[in-house]
């Protein structure tokens, strides 16, 4: 294990994949510190069965695996395999995450890597269900629920902010 720091953001990840019943394995790898492990792991991914890698920067997190390495290691993943990468820049203590965003979006031509908004593991979990929806028609349904349930939570707190007023919704 290289750092367990960034678990409480790509956390969020599992949980949605969980949700879903998506099988998935959350692993920490340190490219520093075992480099032969992130390589061996990206190379058979496939074979293993891994369908979709969700890559942390920073501290690169990968998923339907999550494992972790750092600095420019989700382009080296996304380089080792031909699954699906989706990176989730990290909000490190310097520039506010906009150097793992930045570093994620400017892979060279030949090294695509889907990428999510900074710490937004969530919306992470939810593209790599929408992935695996493509040939699942009960997943794919699943998450058309999900996105009704989320708009009908949406119109009921508008509802109520309009029948209460900011004051009360703030304070109940």
């Amino acid at each position: 294990m290289g750092s367990d720091s960034d678990l409480p953001i790509m956390k969020d990840a599992a949980r949605i994949l969980t949700m879903f019943g998506v099988p998935h394995e959350v692993r920490i790898v340190s490219a520093h510190r075992t480099p032969e492990m992130m390589f061996s792991y990206a190379l058979s991914a496939q074979d293993q069965g891994i369908q979709i890698i969700i890559a942390e920067y920073y501290a690169c997190q990968l998923s339907l695996a999550l494992i972790k390495y750092q600095f420019d290691f989700t382009g080296m993943v996304a380089s080792l395999t031909p699954l699906p990468v989706i990176g989730v820049p990290v909000r490190a203590s310097a520039l506010d995450g906009m150097d793992s965003l930045l570093s994620i979006v400017q892979m060279p031509r030949g090294v695509p890597v889907a990428t999510v908004a900074i710490n937004n593991a969530t919306n992470a979990g939810l593209l790599a269900v929408r992935m695996l929806g493509v040939g699942d028609a009960d997943l794919l349904a699943r998450m058309s629920q999900y996105q009704e349930d989320t708009r009908d939570d949406v119109m009921k707190k508008a509802e109520k902010l309009q029948t209460d007023g900011w004051e009360t919704y703030l304070n109940p």
